[in-house]
């Protein structure tokens, strides 16, 4: 059973918008772990848990979409609700509607929203406007569900998070912002390996370097990915070339050559280390086929752990 003070803070994620991690306090996110775990185990035993039966989520997407789209629509149904996809060219914000018409028009709908789009300040926008949960389903600077379910897949084959090495390898893009924000909230350190011009937004660095410093961990960008590694406990990297950036791809190509995470970077880290990618992958270019199908390789656990960290956000914030 929980106790009072359990109960008053999952009370205090109600009605909460999820945008980024910086939002959260420490504790709020250990405790959407927490039910993550829970909701993971009910499904492996095959047991019905549906809080959320008679309610609908609208999802709103700019982009394409894989494990985003599928384990929210998968994960509503789970929960007992109902999953709307709504494409941005098929809605009226695709031909010039306001965002906040949008936003106060479905908020008499449904329950709640999660939005893929290129625009952070499109979603806050959007956000400010809704009268119903808004969940951050990836923009050009954050990717809060996806660093969620990494927390969870590390808490899993490490036992703990507070102390681990994660060293993400690679372009200092949406992901890695999240992942610096939500380690330094959770006290991992976090190291970012990139080229130099690389590294990520500025803002978002100071913001995850304050976070450290009250939680007692280490965030740090080390261009020598060989460096970088040393006594890693995780591994992690990502495209080289995120939406958007595709008129780029040949000089990244160039830049990005030896922050391949192969075999040979691999074993620079702890001998126990696990690799993760958070997909789709490009084999050969930022991650070997021998390490992405390799022993340290925990991938498809991460995609499948979107799925339970997605409805332990929904379950929280639905009012």
């Amino acid at each position: 059973m929980n106790s009072t003070s359990e109960v008053l803070e999952e009370r205090l994620l109600k009605g909460r918008d999820v945008l980024t991690w910086g939002d959260y306090t420490s504790s709020e996110i250990e405790q959407l772990l927490e039910s993550a775990a829970q909701l993971k185990e009910k499904q492996q035993k095959g047991i019905p848990h549906q809080p959320l039966a008679g309610r609908s989520l609208g999802m709103i997407f700019e982009n394409a979409s894989t494990r985003t789209r599928v384990s929210f629509e998968v994960g509503m149904t789970q929960l007992g609700g109902h999953a709307l996809f709504l494409s941005s060219a098929d809605l009226q914000i695709g031909r010039g509607e306001p965002i906040q018409d949008t936003a106060k028009v479905l908020s008499r709908y449904i329950d709640g929203l999660i939005i893929r789009a290129n625009d952070h300040e499109k979603v806050k926008h959007l956000a400010e406007s809704s009268d119903v949960p808004v969940i951050n389903a990836l923009t050009d600077l954050y990717h809060p569900c996806q660093a969620l379910a990494d927390m969870l897949t590390i808490q899993e084959h490490k036992g703990s998070l507070k102390g681990r090495k994660i060293v993400y390898v690679g372009d200092g893009n949406n992901v890695a912002h999240s992942l610096m924000i939500i380690a330094a909230k959770l006290g991992l350190n976090i190291t970012l390996s990139t080229p130099e011009g690389y590294e990520g937004t500025e803002s978002i660095w100071t913001e995850a370097k304050k976070i450290a410093m009250e939680t007692g961990s280490k965030v740090e960008h080390v261009v020598n990915p060989k460096e970088a590694v040393k006594d890693a406990d995780v591994i992690y990297t990502d495209v080289w070339v995120s939406m958007g950036a595709e008129k780029e791809e040949e000089e990244r190509g160039k830049v990005f050559e030896r922050y391949q995470v192969d075999e040979t970077l691999m074993s620079l880290a702890d001998t126990e280390a696990i690799f993760m990618h958070c997909l789709p992958a490009h084999r050969g270019e930022e991650v070997s086929s021998a390490v992405i199908d390799g022993p340290h390789s925990v991938v498809y656990e991460q995609a499948e752990n979107r799925l339970h960290v997605q409805k332990a956000i929904l379950q929280a914030v639905f009012k």
